[in-house]
């Protein structure tokens, strides 16, 4: 899995000019994206990285500050533009694979006790953000 963490003072999700995720006080957006091999053991990682990662202010995690956080599905992460003009997609998982990892990711944040928002699967996002500091890192598991 990978995801790009933004540390953000508040963030949403709109889907067709409906709001279907916010955050409204300072947390992270997560960015999150499968591959292939992907599983349980690639899901609980990329979680406790989201949960417990120092990079919000004064070097706390999310759950030292009780922050939310914001997922959002974004195959384009595993995107190749080694060749050419035309980015390629095979290192992404296709969504019947991908879905039910990035819902695990959220699943097992819940279940730390992290206020979770998200965005639509598959849908056409705007994902309109502020970002803190800014922050903004990698995270590959």
């Amino acid at each position: 899995m990978r995801a790009v963490l933004q540390r953000v003072t508040r963030a949403s999700v709109t889907v067709a000019g409906e709001v279907v995720g916010r955050i409204d006080r300072p947390g992270l957006v997560a960015l999150v994206a499968a591959t292939h091999d992907d599983g349980p053991r690639e899901v609980e990682t990329m979680a406790r990285k989201i949960a417990e990662l120092r990079i919000l202010r004064e070097e706390q995690s999310v759950l030292d500050t009780g922050a939310a956080v914001l997922v959002v599905s974004q195959f384009t992460l595993y995107g190749s533009t080694r060749k050419g003009r035309r980015p390629s997609w095979g290192e992404a998982a296709p969504g019947p694979v991908a879905e039910p990892l990035v819902e695990a990711v959220v699943d097992a944040l819940r279940e730390r006790g992290v206020e979770v928002a998200t965005g639509r699967f598959g849908a056409m996002m705007e994902v309109e953000l502020v970002n803190d500091g800014p922050v903004t890192l990698i995270v590959d598991t």
